[in-house]
């Protein structure tokens, strides 16, 4: 069976894009910026997450593979 790749939905890019951001912001602390990501830490503290070192890393690791993924399967 071959792989055919079909463009990422625009949604799918977006979500990646803010992932990306968000990873490198969290995993090498910009201090200019971190304040601004006080929504993000306030919903994921719901879920009983929070933003350190290793989230940005897992973040800039989730970029690149919601891409390929997302160039993969159809719909996503």
């Amino acid at each position: 069976m071959a792989l055919r790749p079909n463009p990422p939905r625009m949604v799918t890019v977006a979500v990646a894009l803010a992932l990306g951001v968000i990873g490198f912001i969290v995993a090498w602390p910009v201090d200019q910026v971190l304040p601004y990501l006080d929504p993000v830490e306030k919903v994921l503290a719901q879920f009983g997450l929070h933003l350190s070192r290793e989230m940005g890393f897992l973040g800039l690791f989730a970029c690149p593979s919601l891409l390929a993924i997302g160039s993969l399967l159809p719909g996503i």
